[in-house]
């Protein structure tokens, strides 16, 4: 089957809201997610964004992967070695049984062929379809990655719901619009 698919919108922080709300509601379905998404419940330090707390999946552990340069900085917070912690605890819940294997976001790291490139391809490699949210600065990075094979999604949970019930062809839920 190979599928794999992104959505991007251009409200902040909407892509990361989208992925973690899509990956608690298919759990809740009882569905088997890899990857990691955004915990929403982390409270930002600064106001550019790039502050972040993830949730690996299926049950966690949260990770922040962004590193305190000081008050008056805008550069990107991303800490590498948070990065590698997060792809290792991704690595080491595997993917038996997965139903879906989620990203929430394709960034420069993945860009360059690291990051979650290869978790990414081990998931489609077994047949289990990969969604990923992708910022406009990493879309052609992403679409390169991906062959011109994946589509954009609409940024809105009902498509996402409706993407994965065409996907996997599942029946046993109903996506609400």
């Amino acid at each position: 089957m190979m599928k794999l698919d992104y959505v991007s919108s251009q409200k902040r922080g909407e892509t990361d809201r989208l992925l973690a709300e899509l990956a608690t509601e298919l759990r809740a379905d009882g569905l088997a997610l890899r990857g990691l998404v955004k915990e929403l419940s982390y409270t930002a330090a600064y106001q550019n964004g790039c502050d972040m707390s993830v949730c690996v999946l299926p049950e966690g552990p949260a990770i922040k992967i962004t590193q305190n340069l000081g008050v008056g900085s805008d550069a990107c917070r991303l800490d590498p070695a948070a990065l590698a912690e997060a792809v290792a605890q991704v690595e080491r819940c595997g993917l038996e049984g997965a139903d879906l294997f989620i990203l929430n976001k394709f960034g420069p790291e993945e860009a360059a062929g690291r990051g979650f490139c290869a978790a990414i391809g081990r998931a489609l490699e077994h047949d289990i379809p990969v969604l990923v949210g992708v910022g406009a600065a990493n879309k052609d990075a992403f679409q390169a990655f991906a062959e011109g094979l994946a589509e954009e999604l609409p940024d809105d949970s009902g498509a996402l719901r409706n993407w994965y019930i065409a996907v996997r062809g599942v029946t046993w839920f109903e996506a609400t619009p």
